[in-house]
């Protein structure tokens, strides 16, 4: 079960501003890549439910984690239905996020006491997964659906927590572009993890980055 309580998990992404997104076949390499994320700042992490081995490696980060990296929330994304979201639940997943919305993996989670970010692009689908118990969403392609977007439903929904993902980039453009119209948080895959620095074993450029990135939202937020 989830070791990091639900709205300490949800802070924590705040806090930060910045949650990775990873999934490599590897489970030592995922783990040096938590472990430089941890370095650089990060204390909310998801691992991406993508390939055969997903479940042992994330089972492996959760007990890695636990042991070495105090404070930190270990998520799995890329959850499509109930069954798949308990088995990584009882596995110790911190929260789960989902690239779609799924009310029936919202009442796996809300069970659990575990936070659930389903994944939406309209404001249909954020107020059907509010109503299903979502306290964040996900917005998601955000390079698709735009800034504007994030800006506009302000008026409409003004609580709204929104984490995007897609597109955004550990710059100061794009993330002032996505902090500036409001969202909650960022999630981050390929920009912190080019496969030449994972080819290369580089840990310590992915903390820089990763570093850099989490400074810089401080930052813009402190300029708000």
């Amino acid at each position: 079960m989830a070791t990091i309580d639900k709205d300490k998990a949800l802070a924590l992404m705040h806090e930060v501003g910045l949650v990775p997104l990873f999934y490599h076949t590897d489970t030592q390499v995922a783990i040096e890549v938590l472990k430089a994320c941890y370095r650089g700042g990060v204390r909310a992490f998801e691992f991406t439910n993508r390939g055969e081995n997903a479940y042992d490696t994330f089972v492996e980060l959760v007990r890695y984690a636990a042991e070495h990296l105090p404070g930190t929330a270990i998520g799995i994304g890329t959850i499509y239905d109930g069954e798949t979201a308990q088995r990584f639940i009882d596995a110790g997943a911190d929260f789960v996020i989902a690239p779609i919305m799924n009310p029936v993996v919202g009442a796996v989670c809300a069970r659990a006491q575990v936070p659930w970010l389903p994944g939406i692009s309209t404001l249909t689908e954020i107020y059907q997964a509010q109503q299903a118990g979502a306290e964040v969403v996900k917005l998601f392609p955000g390079e698709v659906v735009g800034s504007a977007f994030v800006r506009a439903i302000r008026g409409p929904m003004p609580k709204v927590k929104i984490m995007v993902t897609g597109g955004v980039q550990p710059t100061r453009e794009s993330l002032q572009e996505w902090l500036g119209a409001g969202a909650y948080c960022v999630g981050m895959g390929s920009h912190l993890f080019p496969k030449e620095v994972l080819a290369a074993r580089d840990y310590s450029w992915i903390e820089q980055k990763v570093a850099a990135s989490v400074a810089l939202i401080k930052e813009l937020r402190a300029q708000e």
